[in-house]
């Protein structure tokens, strides 16, 4: 019963996910889903792309916590559309919150939407929210090993942002461990390297980024 009942949820949530992405495509609205680690630099990169290309592009950002508007704040700071989404506890953002929340955003006036998931390298990996894009960062202090322990993530991901690459110095990182463990379940990903704190890193990103922004 429990495996029909947890089958059941993720069907409901795709039908869900095809809805929504059918609507983005429509209204011609480019969805990023930003999954990691708590503390992995998720908002801070996400900032640093608003910096960007908020002379270019219209952007919005929903902020999945479990609690608090703390990250939400600080987009709203910058002059951007942003929705705080709470789950309460749940550990990962869902379709139908996706969809429950879009009605706060006028989709005619979006070219970019991001969603920040919540803080995890396990659940945001299982449900598609509508997104076009998954990103996921892997912070220097995290380990290297972190692509074996949790495969899903890094197999999902269109990119693999190793984030904080300033620190490398100060722990025993082995990218090359990284990229090779992701490409060996993943052919398709694209890798970065970034500092977000002074914005290295970003600019390759989004050369990548904005291909996908023209179609």
């Amino acid at each position: 019963m429990k495996i029909k009942v947890v089958r059941q949820i993720l069907e409901w949530n795709e039908n869900c996910h095809d809805e929504l992405h059918k609507n983005f495509d429509d209204k011609k609205v480019l969805v990023i889903n930003v999954m990691g680690s708590p503390g992995g630099g998720k908002t801070t990169f996400i900032t640093r792309i608003i910096e960007v290309l908020r002379n270019e592009y219209k952007l919005g950002v929903i902020e999945g916590d479990l609690a608090g508007k703390i990250d939400a704040e600080k987009i709203a700071k910058m002059g951007i559309p942003v929705v705080q989404l709470n789950t309460e506890g749940a550990c990962h953002i869902e379709a139908m919150s996706i969809k429950n929340i879009i009605p706060n955003f006028d989709l005619e006036d979006l070219d970019i939407l991001i969603i920040e998931n919540i803080g995890n390298l396990v659940c945001p990996a299982e449900f598609d929210i509508g997104e076009d894009l998954k990103i996921a960062m892997l912070s220097v202090p995290e380990g290297d090993d972190k692509v074996e322990k949790y495969p899903l993530m890094f197999s999902k991901a269109d990119a693999l942002i190793i984030s904080k690459y300033d620190m490398k110095e100060y722990f025993d990182f082995d990218e090359e461990r990284v990229i090779n463990n992701t490409k060996a379940i993943n052919k398709e990903a694209t890798f970065f390297k970034v500092n977000s704190s002074n914005g290295e890193g970003i600019a390759e990103f989004l050369i990548w980024i904005r291909k996908y922004i023209k179609k």
